[in-house]
This record gives C-alpha cells, sequence and structure tokens, in this order.
C-alpha cells in the first residue's frame, strides 16, 4: 500500500485533529506476518503509515480475544480514517473497524446543541 504524505502539521492542527480507535483482527496469514516480523516490527510500520497520511500513532496494543490490536490515532479527519481502513482491509492480512472518539468537551458541546428529533411511531 502506498499513500501520498500529506504536508506536516502545525501545533495548532494537531489539536483539531480528529482521534479514531482502530480494532484490527489478523487472518492467518496475518499472524504468519506478525511472526515473522515480531509486534515492535508492526507498530513501527503502522506509525509510518499513519504519519505519512498527516496523522500521529497515539497508542497501539496487542490483545488478546475478539480484537488482535487496539490502536489510537489522530488523523486529519473522517476522510482520511476511511481511507487508511479500505486500504487496511484490503490487504487480506487484517480486518479492522474504526471508531471515532470524542473527548469529554464534545459531549459538553453536543449534550448543548437543540435537536429536533421525531422517534419512529410517535
Amino acid at each position: 500500500m502506498h499513500f501520498k504524505p500529506y504536508p506536516n502539521t502545525n501545533q495548532l492542527n494537531k489539536h483539531i485533529m480528529a482521534k479514531f480507535l482502530v480494532k484490527a483482527s489478523y487472518t492467518p496469514e496475518g499472524v504468519k506476518g506478525l511472526l515473522r516480523s515480531g509486534g515492535t516490527a508492526r507498530r513501527q510500520a503502522v506509525e509510518k503509515t499513519v504519519n505519512d497520511m498527516g496523522g500521529k500513532l497515539e497508542a497501539f496494543y496487542f490483545a488478546f480475544g475478539d480484537a488482535d490490536a487496539f490502536v489510537i490515532v489522530s488523523l486529519p479527519d473522517s476522510t482520511t480514517a476511511a481511507a487508511l481502513a479500505l486500504n487496511i482491509n484490503t490487504s487480506l492480512l487484517v480486518s479492522v473497524t474504526t471508531t471515532t472518539l470524542l473527548d469529554p468537551e464534545d459531549v459538553d458541546a453536543a449534550v448543548k446543541m437543540s435537536v429536533n428529533y421525531r422517534a419512529p411511531g410517535s
């Protein structure tokens, strides 16, 4: 996979980038690749890809259970997150789901918004 590098972000942009939780599950072939290169090499590869897309790797953890890894990244926008997820899933070695993360201040702003919503059947 190749990504066109994004220009470096300045300090201001780092504060307004969106955060995403990426949950990764390896296929058997993906696990074989992980066994060959190791966990640190995988983290470094992910970090390079995220940096090339104008983002920052915030956290990378391998896990037991339904997912093999949990990764938190800051990216310029949801379009960039979608491009990342689409290209990773196309590899057929790992499947990812991506969740937008909100900080407490985002939730504070959301609860103050007026929403004109009508529930189904009401």
